[in-house]
């Protein structure tokens, strides 16, 4: 199979890598010409994965019509607030039968619609039972070093997401079918967010408990969200839920954890993002997630704090008493 992926970042590589272990054809394209010209003479992501070799059938094209030619399986796998403007470059130059699958994990900030809903905007309606959409807990630097991992692909066509599944199922990484899209989305989006708070309490020295309380809670407000809009409960149990919380909580691996944890330390926004030199997408989800929250009518404390960490000014050392103090509820209201 031809498969062409949209954004040659460290997780579009390590998503190249896997499609090149089972035996595709992979072509990459960036805005950033200097990624793949560096991957074309040197077949290494030196920006993204130094240190790791990329197989003679993974190429890369900086023209984006010339990159998806002949492609049976396109990865996107740009940041999420690009989705709308790379899909609709792509558009034009997809076949008919093209399978499309997602990496992206946010939601628009204007229009709160997921990446399923941007892509169905800008892709014809022929094209729409052919999308797909990969999470769960996967760091792309493990995913290159090919260590073993599992991930959730969600279509609201089954044939869809068994295709995706073949495509990137190998020894090493395993995925799972889901066609519940809006759970798998939501999940993949909010989990973000609550891994800058569990960076904060990491950074402000509160703590494995914290940290528990945190993720617990965390998928709380991620389960009433996702139903709110549509999703089944169960699919945040599950890798695209559960799973990914539990890991970007956890590890400096995590971009999101790291900005966390850089505003623990007492460092501003500009400051963290300036070391992180890579998009963190929880930034991003955090203006989403608040304004979802409030359109759907959601209590999600945790994900509104981190908003106001963020924007609004507020002290991460003032974030956890405000969080504690509030009014008690049981656990399951």
């Amino acid at each position: 199979m031809r498969a062409t992926v949209l954004g040659a970042g460290s997780w579009g590589t390590a998503l190249g890598l896997v499609l090149a272990d089972n035996g595709h054809q992979v072509t990459m394209w960036d805005i950033d010409t200097g990624v793949l010209d560096a991957i074309a003479a040197t077949q290494e992501n030196t920006r993204y994965l130094p240190g790791l070799p990329l197989p003679p059938t993974m190429g890369s094209s900086p023209d984006i019509g010339t990159a998806l030619a002949g492609a049976e399986l396109v990865v996107v796998a740009v940041p999420s607030p690009v989705v709308r403007l790379v899909g609709q470059q792509a558009a034009p130059h997809l076949a008919q039968g093209t399978w499309i699958c997602c990496v992206a994990k946010g939601v628009e900030t204007d229009s709160l619609k997921t990446m399923n809903e941007v892509l169905e905007d800008v892709l014809p309606i022929p094209m729409q039972p052919y999308l797909a959409f990969l999470s769960g807990p996967s760091f792309a630097k493990e995913v290159a070093q090919r260590l073993p991992t599992a991930v959730t692909v969600a279509a609201r066509w089954e044939h869809a997401a068994r295709r995706v599944q073949e495509a990137f199922a190998t020894p090493v990484f395993r995925p799972y079918t889901s066609t519940d899209v809006m759970g798998v989305e939501i999940g993949g989006c909010v989990k973000n967010v609550i891994a800058i708070a569990a960076g904060v309490a990491e950074g402000l020295g509160y703590g494995a408990n914290a940290r528990a309380a945190l993720v617990t809670r965390g998928l709380a407000e991620i389960s009433r969200l996702a139903v709110a809009r549509g999703a089944n409960a169960l699919t945040l149990d599950g890798l695209a839920g559960m799973g990914d919380l539990l890991l970007t909580c956890s590890s400096v691996l995590s971009r999101n954890f790291r900005v966390g944890l850089g505003l623990g330390h007492g460092k501003t926004l500009e400051e963290v993002q300036a070391e992180l030199g890579q998009v963190a997408e929880g930034v991003v989800n955090a203006r989403s997630t608040a304004a979802m929250a409030e359109r759907w009518g959601v209590d999600m404390p945790i994900s509104d704090i981190v908003h106001q960490m963020l924007y609004r000014g507020l002290a991460p050392a003032d974030a956890v008493p405000l969080l504690m103090s509030r009014a008690m509820k049981p656990e399951r209201y």
